[in-house]
């Protein structure tokens, strides 16, 4: 799998660390899928990786991932997704909501 933060791994490894839930898919020893998800405990859960390799994507992969997530935040009041426009479709067909009203804001570049 492919990400930009793969560039770090380092920092990745810390990263993967300090995730309140991971998921993950495997095909005998071959990781194909995972999802990792930050949480304040009690009512906001933030999906920050959903990752299937190519090879594997459209066999339910990755909707069994979001699924289990549901499941361990079904508690929750929200669980938010930002997401790549292309995957928009995709989070809708898993039950997720598009917000007209609201953006998503990033600062990529920090300054040292």
């Amino acid at each position: 799998m492919e990400w930009s933060s793969g560039e770090y791994p380092e920092k990745l490894v810390i990263a993967m660390k300090n995730f309140d839930t991971v998921y993950s898919a495997w095909d005998g020893e071959d990781l194909v899928g995972m999802i990792c998800v930050m949480d304040d405990g009690i009512m906001n859960a933030y999906v920050h990786y959903l990752l299937v390799k190519p090879d594997y994507q459209l066999k339910g992969i990755g909707r069994e991932l979001v699924e289990r997530v549901k499941s361990h935040y079904k508690d929750y009041l929200r669980i938010v997704v930002i997401c790549l426009m292309e995957n928009v479709k995709f989070y809708e067909y898993c039950g997720f909501d598009v917000e007209e009203d609201k953006r998503a804001l990033f600062i990529t570049e920090l300054e040292n």
